[in-house]
C-alpha cells in the first residue's frame, strides 16, 4: 500500500499539468464557440502538450470511465419505451446499414493497400469503424499483425471524426433541428422526479451495470453497462431527472483527456504514408457515412444530422455527444451506434481471422498441400 501511495504521489504532477492544460484548452475552445468545446479542446490541449512539453502528462483511467457512466446515463435517458418500439421497427434497416459501411471499409482497406503496398489484413483491422479498442486488442492477439499502424489508422480516424463530424452536424449542410419524433420522445421524459433519491438509485444501477460489463467482457462496459441499465430502469415508474449541462461538460473533459493522450505525435515520425493512409481512410469513411445517411432520411423520415452521426464512423460516446449538441434524435443515435458496436464486436473478429488465414496459407502453400 505504501509503495502504492507512492506511485500516486509521482504521477500527481503530470496528472496536475494534464488537469491544466485540458482546462485551458476546453475554455479556449469555449470562448471561440467551438462545437462540444470540452471535448475538442482538452484533445488539441493534450495533443500539443504532450508534442511540446518534455513533461510526462498522466490522466488516470477512472476519469474516463467515470465520465463514460455518466454519458451512458444520459443516454439512456432517451431509451424510452416508445423510442425502444420504434428503434424495433428499425433493426432490418440498422443491419443492412452496418454491413455496408463495414463491406465498404473492407473494399477501401483492399484499394488502399494495393495503392501503397500496405499489408491488407493490417489496413483493413485499422479501417473498421467504431471498435477501436476491439480491433486494437484483435491486432495484439494476431500473429504478423503491425498494432502501431492499427492502432494509429484506428486512432486518427477516431480524432478525424471528433474534429470534422461537429462541423458538419452542428455549422455544416447537415446542421438540422431535431426531428418530430425525437420531441415527442424528448417531451415525455422530461418532467422527471426530483433529483434525490431517484437520482441515487440510478447512480447505483449505473455503477453496477459498469460492473457487470466490465465482468462479462462487454465492449465499452462502463458505457453501454449504464446504457442498458438506466433505460430498464427508466421503463418503470421510477423517473430519472436529467443532468445539467455543466455535468455533461465535465464528463467530455474526462474523456477527452483520454483520448487527447493516446496520440502521441513523437512517434509519429518519418511515417508519412501511413498519415496519408488515416487521411484517405478517415475522409472515405465520413462521406461515404453522409451518402448512407441521405437514405436513411429517405426510408424514415428523420433529420440528417440524426441520421448522420447514427452512421458516422466514430465512437458511440463521441456521436452520443454531439447528438445531444446538435438537437438530433439521442435514442435513433445511440441505438445504430451500439448496433454497430455489438455487429463489431461479435461478427467482425472471426471475418478478421478469415482473411488473416487466407493470407498465411497463400503465403504458405506448401504447408497446406502437405
Amino acid at each position: 500500500m505504501i509503495h502504492s501511495k507512492e506511485q500516486v504521489m509521482n504521477k500527481f504532477p503530470s496528472f496536475l499539468t494534464a488537469v491544466i492544460v485540458t482546462f485551458c484548452g476546453g475554455l479556449l475552445f469555449s470562448l471561440i464557440d467551438s462545437p462540444v468545446p470540452w471535448l475538442l479542446g482538452p484533445i488539441v490541449g493534450m495533443l500539443l502538450a504532450t508534442r511540446y512539453i518534455n513533461t510526462p502528462l498522466y490522466w488516470p483511467p477512472v476519469l474516463r470511465n467515470s465520465g463514460l457512466i455518466i454519458l451512458g446515463y444520459s443516454f439512456g435517458l432517451e431509451l424510452t419505451r416508445e423510442a425502444l418500439v420504434e428503434i424495433g421497427y428499425k433493426l432490418p434497416v440498422m443491419f443492412l446499414m452496418t454491413v455496408l459501411i463495414v463491406v465498404f471499409s473492407a473494399v477501401m482497406a483492399y484499394l488502399i493497400s494495393k495503392l501503397t503496398g500496405a499489408d491488407y489484413p493490417t489496413v483493413l483491422t485499422g479501417s473498421i469503424p467504431g471498435g477501436l479498442s476491439q480491433m486494437i486488442l484483435f491486432a495484439e492477439e494476431a500473429k504478423g499483425m503491425d498494432v502501431t499502424t492499427v492502432s494509429f489508422l484506428q486512432v486518427s480516424r477516431l480524432l478525424m471524426v471528433v474534429f470534422i463530424v461537429p462541423f458538419i452536424v452542428i455549422l455544416g449542410p447537415f446542421a438540422q433541428g431535431m426531428d418530430e419524433s425525437s420531441l415527442v420522445v424528448k417531451d415525455s421524459v422530461s418532467t422527471s422526479s426530483s433529483l434525490f433519491p431517484n437520482l441515487l438509485m440510478y447512480i447505483i444501477i449505473c455503477l453496477l451495470m459498469a460492473k457487470v460489463g466490465q465482468k462479462l467482457k462487454a465492449p465499452t462496459p462502463y458505457l453501454l453497462g449504464p446504457i442498458v441499465g438506466t433505460a430498464l430502469l427508466n421503463l418503470t415508474d421510477f423517473q430519472a431527472p436529467y443532468l445539467s449541462n455543466t455535468i455533461l461538460d465535465f464528463s467530455q473533459w474526462m474523456i477527452g483527456g483520454y483520448i487527447g493522450l493516446l496520440l502521441n505525435p513523437r512517434e509519429l515520425k518519418s511515417k508519412k504514408k501511413l498519415i496519408l493512409l488515416a487521411c484517405i481512410s478517415g475522409f472515405l469513411l465520413i462521406f461515404a457515412s453522409m451518402a448512407f445517411s441521405l437514405v436513411l432520411v429517405r426510408i424514415y423520415g428523420v433529420s440528417l444530422s440524426t441520421a448522420f452521426l447514427s452512421l458516422a464512423p466514430g465512437g458511440m460516446e463521441q456521436m452520443g455527444i454531439l447528438a445531444h449538441e446538435g438537437d438530433a434524435d439521442v435514442s435513433i443515435v445511440t441505438a445504430f451506434q451500439i448496433f454497430r458496436l455489438l455487429f463489431i464486436f461479435f461478427a467482425v473478429p472471426p471475418l478478421l481471422r478469415f482473411v488473416f488465414r487466407r493470407k498465411l496459407q497463400n503465403q504458405n502453400p506448401e504447408q497446406n498441400t502437405g
